[in-house]
């Protein structure tokens, strides 16, 4: 049986990254974001990378520079170090592990979990991730889903952690954003790997929402979510084609 995505991720929104904000001090992914996602009530979506010694770290590039000032790998740095170095915009806090923000969240609101692809190519090069992920989660009681752009790192979560929720991030994997073959970019913007993953929603790009596949799987009864909506107006558009928005850079409100 495919575990279903739980109630509470329809009810409120998802914030993109944890409600970060640079200018209050709030790095995106980072525990003074989570926290504020958690005073407004609202869900989290955070990203995951692999540390050197195994461990789910809550950092969402493959890169340190952009968020560090460092340039090297993520995954060069064990969970200690990476706990040890700043983010930029932050009040001295580091990169978070995985088990660091369960303990955090504990069940308050939803998380949405995003596993950053591995491979480099979505390909089946996957497993370090998906074990520390499936550890971290193994005693966790919250409205917990975990999700990919890589069907293989879904089908692995399958294997290791068969009834956590687990879904697809989908787009329409235009060829200026993916280095990938156009067949390969054929296969995803369908979502042809859906069934054989086991996947129970999908979380789309708010670009791409007209999709007729899409429009398909919501009618089978799929949960929708979609990323990233940055404005009201955005929100209001995308609660056509989605059942709920992960969001960024304003206000957003509880659905009535």
């Amino acid at each position: 049986m495919i575990p279903p995505l739980p109630r509470a991720f329809l009810e409120v929104p998802i914030a993109h990254r944890a409600l970060h904000d640079a200018a209050r001090g709030r790095p995106e992914n980072s525990r003074a974001a989570i926290r504020a996602a958690m005073a407004a009530g609202h869900g989290i979506e955070i990203d995951l990378q692999i540390s050197s010694d195994g461990h789910a770290l809550v950092f969402h590039d493959a890169g340190l520079m952009r968020m560090t000032g460092q340039d090297r790998p993520v995954n060069q740095l064990t969970a200690a170090e990476a706990g040890a170095l700043p983010l930029r915009h932050g009040d001295g806090e580091g990169i978070p592990t995985l088990v660091e923000v369960l303990a955090i969240i504990a069940g308050a609101v939803p998380l949405l979990i995003e596993i950053k692809d591995q491979d480099g190519r979505l390909g089946p090069r996957i497993g370090r991730l998906e074990a520390a992920v499936a550890a971290a989660l193994s005693d966790y009681a919250g409205p917990v889903a975990v999700m990919s752009f890589n069907p293989n790192s879904v089908a692995h979560m399958r294997q290791v952690a068969p009834g956590l929720p687990r879904g697809l991030v989908t787009s329409g994997f235009d060829d200026d954003e993916w280095d990938l073959a156009e067949s390969e970019r054929a296969h995803l913007r369908d979502i042809r790997d859906f069934d054989r993953v086991g996947a129970g929603f999908i979380s789309h790009d708010s670009d791409d929402l007209d999709n007729p596949r899409v429009a398909e799987l919501r009618a089978a009864g799929v949960p929708v979510l979609c990323w990233t909506v940055r404005s009201a107006a955005a929100a209001a558009a995308a609660r056509r084609y989605a059942d709920n928005i992960t969001y960024e850079g304003f206000g957003a409100i509880v659905p009535a």
